[in-house]
């Protein structure tokens, strides 16, 4: 398993990470997966205290108790649980950070956090607040470096403009290419991508064929588009799950690229596809079927 630095933080992070969200809730099905992902080299981990309540991260936490060290640890902050254990509101005040990092930290079993990531973030929120308690986070040691999930390039801009992030994570892939419209932008800022949704939700497996059927619609495209643009792209290369991968790490400013995983045979295939060799020919042939789309909404 390759690596790659994580901007310019010093933190080399595996060019396939594991996104933890899709994982189950329990704590022996989770330590397959984990142990299965160490084992094919994956070091970078990516949870939230937000999913399933907070559950994801204290399996996540039990999984890699005796290989921490092995590990660059990511959670993310600002969706804070309301008092009914079901429902969120978005917090990206300073006093929540703050209190949502300890919880976190005791979740997941540990004293500190590789990347803290804001899980969101709005043109409304007090930048210099949220910005202000990364930083000192980092200052104490809870934190080692900090980024954001976001996909909106106003609230993008202004957090690298004002901080010393490191990474953004959006959604990118063969059929959601709107981010490469910034990525020189977060390049010019030393920071790096975060891939997430790498196989739009299986459009982009061995199984393409038969979930596309079954969708009306994936981010810009709708029926019959979308089934066009899959057909096209399954007809034209052996191993779409591979071209998949090696589409989102064909740029330099992708650091990693996140799959998730239910049980440790969901997590292979990913693995085996990204240890299948992709030429740079056939990714480049299979783009040219790809719509190059822009967000329209939250533009710079």
């Amino acid at each position: 398993m390759k690596t790659r630095e994580l901007g310019n933080s010093g933190l080399s992070v595996s060019e396939l990470g594991l996104g933890c969200m899709s994982l189950p809730t329990d704590r022996n099905e989770v330590d397959h997966v984990v142990a299965a992902a160490l084992d094919a080299g994956i070091s970078f981990f990516d949870t939230a205290d937000l999913y399933d309540g907070g559950a994801n991260e204290e399996v996540v936490g039990y999984a890699i108790r005796n290989r921490r060290e092995e590990i660059v640890l990511a959670t993310k902050v600002g969706n804070k649980m309301n008092p009914d254990g079901k429902t969120w509101h978005w917090d990206a005040s300073k006093e929540h950070i703050m209190e949502g990092v300890k919880a976190s930290l005791k979740r997941l079993g540990t004293d500190y956090i590789d990347l803290y990531q804001l899980h969101g973030g709005t043109m409304e929120d007090n930048a210099g607040e949220v910005i202000e308690a990364f930083e000192r986070l980092k200052e104490e040691g809870i934190i080692r470096q900090y980024g954001i999930s976001s996909i909106r390039p106003n609230v993008i801009q202004r957090f690298l403009n004002e901080s010393n992030a490191i990474s953004i994570m959006m959604q990118y892939n063969m059929l959601d290419r709107r981010p490469e419209e910034w990525f020189q932008m977060i390049a010019d800022h030393n920071a790096s991508i975060i891939a997430r949704g790498t196989l739009a939700k299986g459009l982009l497996t061995a199984e393409a064929k038969q979930r596309v059927v079954q969708t009306d619609s994936f981010v810009e495209y709708e029926q019959p588009a979308l089934s066009e643009v899959v057909y096209n792209l399954t007809e034209r290369t052996t191993n779409l799950h591979a071209a998949a991968i090696q589409f989102c790490l064909q740029n330099a400013t992708v650091a990693t690229t996140l799959v998730g995983a239910r049980t440790r045979e969901q997590l292979m295939d990913s693995v085996l596809a990204y240890e299948t060799p992709v030429s740079r020919e056939t990714v480049d042939s299979l783009t040219n079927f790809l719509a190059l789309h822009k967000y329209d909404q939250h533009r710079i």
